[in-house]
């Protein structure tokens, strides 16, 4: 569901910003246009998983909405549109950042997945009890953090 929101999201905000708040000077109000254009899409999402798979619908419950208030998917709407990539033109820019999404939501599904995996892991191991639960996954996180620094500078 991320991965859809943040890549068509990339998309319209686009588009949204290029032909509808530049040209009319109303840049200043891209951060709650682009909040609405997220928030539609989530509820598109929402609407499609309670008609198609109604079990995962229920089973994802309040995280489902909860992707609108992810700091990840305006950022990546923001960044697109700080980066200049709508004034490439049509074609080139409206590609980049849809890419650029993409692949943004890509890292994010493949670092939920390895922090997901780690803390399953971390539950059948001997804890100290100061650890357990909040430090541990904190821990973990800043660990994460560490060695995905690594891949910096590679492209």
């Amino acid at each position: 569901a991320v991965i859809f929101v943040i890549t068509i999201a990339s998309l319209v905000t686009s588009l949204i910003y290029k032909f509808i708040l530049a040209p009319l000077d109303l840049t200043y109000l891209q951060t709650i246009v682009f909040i609405l254009v997220i928030a539609a899409l989530v509820q598109f999402v929402e609407m499609f998983l309670k008609k198609v798979m109604p079990p995962l619908y229920n089973a994802l419950g309040v995280y489902l909405p909860l992707i609108t208030t992810n700091c990840a998917v305006l950022g990546v709407a923001l960044t697109n549109v700080q980066n200049g990539y709508y004034e490439k033109g049509v074609g080139i820019g409206l590609l980049t950042g849809v890419v650029n999404g993409f692949a943004t939501a890509a890292g994010f599904f493949v670092a939920i997945v390895l922090m997901a995996g780690i803390r399953e892991k971390i539950e059948h191991n001997n804890v100290p009890e100061a650890f357990k639960g909040t430090p541990i996954v904190l821990v973990t996180a800043g660990l994460m953090a560490i060695a995905f620094c690594g891949f910096s500078g590679l492209i």
